[in-house]
């Protein structure tokens, strides 16, 4: 019963210690990341069954490399995992920096979810990608959707629940 009580006892200290601005925003980013990467990794064995999985971190470096980035070089995909991680966690500073100053995002945190998801792929659609070097093609409907769905689940909720809870405990 004292191992249960200590357990009990740290764990209402801990959540009494407000993580820093950057902490919050980084854990965010890697929460955040990795859930998307792992859609994505899901998403790519679906579609490209026997593909390497290093072929699609290229993908994601050749927004930097160009052509460059399907040259077999394993640094590509590393790369191109820290720059998905990277766009991750710009995302979660956005959302973090967005959120104290629009009240409404407080009171509906899946409806902000589902709009900050849907948001984040208009930006990667509109912005980021036309600007990178990522190799373009149509948008397809059943493509756009299964994004869409992805960057809401595993962008937009967990990081409207994030802040949420980050800025209602103090």
């Amino acid at each position: 019963a004292s191992v249960i009580s200590l357990f009990i006892h740290i764990k209402t200290n801990i959540m009494r210690v407000r993580p820093s601005f950057p902490g919050i925003v980084l854990l965010s980013g890697l929460i955040t990341g990795t859930l998307g990467i792992l859609a994505a990794i899901v998403q790519y064995r679906i579609m490209f069954p026997g593909q390497q999985i290093s072929r699609l971190f290229a993908y994601i470096g050749s927004g930097v490399f160009g052509k460059a980035a399907f040259s077999g070089d394993p640094a590509m995909a590393w790369y191109g995992l820290l720059f998905h991680y990277v766009i991750a966690l710009l995302f979660s500073l956005l959302f973090f920096l967005l959120y104290p100053k629009i009240p409404v995002l407080r009171k509906y945190p899946v409806t902000t979810g589902l709009g900050y998801g849907l948001l984040v792929w208009c930006i990667m659609q509109a912005i980021v990608l036309p600007l990178s070097n990522v190799p373009h093609g149509p948008l397809h409907l059943v493509n756009s959707m299964i994004g869409i769905l992805i960057l809401i689940l595993m962008i937009g909720l967990p990081v409207s629940f994030i802040a949420r809870r980050y800025y209602a405990e103090f």
